[in-house]
C-alpha cells in the first residue's frame, strides 16, 4: 500500500507521513521490509556521522543498484574498501578539476540547442539527457571514436528505459526466454558493458593518459595504497556508476529548473538578466535541487542492533534521512512551496538541511561536477533561445528507478533563437564560479557513494 502511495506522490507522501508522525517514522515496502525515515537536520547528522561500520551504505545501495553497477562501485563498497575507492576517484572531481571541462559542457549545450526545432512542443527531459550524456562520454570516458560514441548513444538509453522495480521482484529476476524486465535490462547492461571494456582496452594499448584529461586517464594511472593499479573490472564498476549516477540524475535535475522557471517567471526575468552573475546562477541551481530532489531519500543499512533517534532498531534495518521532507519544512525554509532562489543568497540552508546529494564521508563525489554542468546548461540554454511552457500546470513527479522525474518529461516550446558569442567566450565566462573548490565531496542514488 505504501510503495502505491510514493508511486503516485513520490514528494507529497513523505511529507503527509512527516506531518502525521513527526520527525521519526517508518513504513513497510515489499523486497525492503519496514525501513525507518529521520527528518530532522540534527537526526540525518546523527545518521551521516555514525560509524560507517554500522551504517553501511554500500551494502543499502545495492539492493536497488547493485546489478547495474558491480560489487566495486563507489556506491556498492562500504568501510575500508569504499575509502580506498574515493581516494582513487576523489582529484578528477576536485576543486580545479572540474573546471576543465566547463567548455565541453558547453559545447555540447551549443550544439544540442541548435537541433530543437521552433515553434514546436518538445519534452526537454530527453534533449537534457542528450546533453549531459554527451559530457560525461567526452569529459569522463574521454571517447574520442565517433562510431564508439555513436554506439554508446544508442545503448545507454535503453538502460534507463528498462530499470524497473519490478526488476527487484524475484519472479521477474528469472529470464523466461528473455521475456522478463529483468532479462531486458541484462541484456542491455551487456551490450554497454562490452563498449566500456573495448575503451579501457584501447587505452591501455594506447598508453597516452599523459596527454590527456579525461577521468578514465586519470583512472588507468591512480594506484590504489598498495600500488596496484584499477583492474579492468575495478575500472568498469566506476565508469558504469560515473555514467548511470551521473548524467540520469543531473538532466533531470536540469528539467526540473525548467519546469519550475516556466511556471515562475519573474524568477526566469532574473536569470535571464543575470546569466553573469555567478552566485545567482547557484542559487536557481540550490533552490532547485531543493523544491524537486531528484531522489527523496538515502539509506543507510545497520550492521547490528542500534539506537537511532531515540529508538532501538535491529540489525538490518534500513534508516532513511528523508531529503524530500528537510527540503520542504517551514522551520527550515520559509514558504517552502515557493520557488525562490533568493533565499540560497543570504548565507543558505544550515547544516544537514540542504542534502540533495547526501552527506557525510558518503557525500557524492560528483556534486561539484554537477552542480557545474547544471550552471553552465543553464546559461547556455538561456544565452540561445527563448522558452514557454505549453501550459501553466505544474508537472507532478513520478518515480523512474530510484529518482523523481517530471511527469510530462518537462514539456516546452521554443519560441524564439538569439543571436550568441562564440562558446569559448561563454565557456571563460563561467570560470571561477562558486561552489568549485568549497565542496565537500555521497555520485548521486543519485549517486550516493
Amino acid at each position: 500500500m505504501q510503495a502505491a502511495f510514493v508511486t503516485a506522490s513520490p514528494y507529497g507522501w513523505m511529507v503527509k507521513r512527516w506531518r502525521k508522525y513527526g520527525d521519526v517514522f517508518s513504513s513497510r515496502f515489499p523486497i525492503f521490509g519496514r525501513v525507518v525515515y529521520v527528518a530532522d537536520p540534527a537526526l540525518v547528522k546523527e545518521v551521516f556521522s555514525g560509524d560507517p561500520t554500522v551504517f553501511h551504505a554500500g551494502e543499502a545501495n545495492t539492493l536497488a543498484l547493485g546489478d547495474a553497477l558491480g560489487e566495486h562501485s563507489l556506491l556498492t563498497l562500504d568501510e575500508q574498501r569504499h575509502m580506498s575507492q574515493r581516494k582513487l576517484l576523489l582529484p578528477p572531481f576536485h576543486g580545479e578539476s572540474v573546471r576543465r571541462y566547463v567548455e565541453v559542457m558547453a559545447e555540447a549545450t551549443e550544439r544540442e540547442v541548435a537541433r530543437w526545432p521552433l515553434d514546436k512542443e518538445i519534452e526537454l527531459r530527453p534533449r537534457m539527457q542528450a546533453i549531459t550524456l554527451e559530457v560525461i562520454l567526452r569529459a569522463v570516458f574521454g571517447v574520442r571514436d565517433d562510431e564508439r560514441m555513436d554506439l554508446f548513444r544508442e545503448r545507454i538509453p535503453p538502460l534507463g528505459e528498462l530499470t524497473s522495480v519490478l526488476n527487484w521482484m524475484p519472479f521477474f529476476e528469472r529470464d523466461l526466454g528473455g521475456l522478463t524486465p529483468a532479462a531486458r535490462f541484462r541484456k542491455a547492461l551487456a551490450a554497454v558493458d562490452e563498449l566500456i571494456y573495448a575503451e579501457i582496452a584501447d587505452r591501455r594499448a594506447a598508453n597516452d593518459g599523459a596527454e590527456r584529461d579525461d577521468v578514465l586517464s586519470l583512472l588507468l594511472s591512480a594506484r590504489h595504497e598498495d600500488g596496484t593499479p584499477m583492474t579492468d573490472v575495478e575500472l568498469r564498476d566506476e565508469l558504469m556508476t560515473l555514467l548511470t549516477a551521473g548524467h540520469e540524475t543531473t538532466a533531470t535535475g536540469l528539467s526540473w529548473a525548467f519546469e519550475r522557471l516556466l511556471r515562475t517567471p519573474q524568477v526566469l526575468e532574473r536569470l535571464i538578466e543575470s546569466l553573469d552573475d555567478d552566485d545567482y546562477v547557484d542559487a536557481v541551481v540550490k533552490e532547485t535541487l531543493r523544491l524537486r530532489p531528484v531522489i527523496v531519500d538515502v539509506a543507510r543499512k545497520l550492521t547490528r542492533d542500534t539506537e537511532v533517534a531515540g529508538w532501538h532498531l535491529p540489525a538490518g534495518t534500513l534508516v532513511l534521512p528523508a531529503i524530500a521532507v528537510l527540503h520542504a519544512r517551514p522551520d527550515l525554509y520559509e514558504s517552502p512551496e515557493e520557488f525562490r532562489p533568493e533565499r540560497f543568497l543570504d548565507g543558505g540552508a544550515e547544516s544537514y538541511a540542504w542534502i540533495p546529494f547526501g552527506g557525510g564521508v558518503r557525500r557524492c563525489i560528483g556534486a561539484s561536477f554537477a552542480q557545474v554542468e547544471m550552471r553552465t546548461v543553464l546559461r547556455e540554454v538561456l544565452k540561445r533561445v527563448r522558452l514557454r511552457a505549453p501550459s501553466q500546470r505544474p508537472e507532478r513527479g513520478v518515480i523512474r528507478h530510484v529518482t523523481v522525474v517530471p511527469g510530462r518529461g518537462c514539456r516546452v516550446v521554443i519560441e524564439q533563437r538569439l543571436p550568441v558569442e562564440a562558446t569559448a567566450e561563454l565557456a571563460s565566462a563561467h570560470n571561477g564560479g562558486p561552489g568549485i573548490a568549497d565542496a565537500p565531496s555521497e555520485v548521486a542514488v543519485r549517486g550516493h557513494d
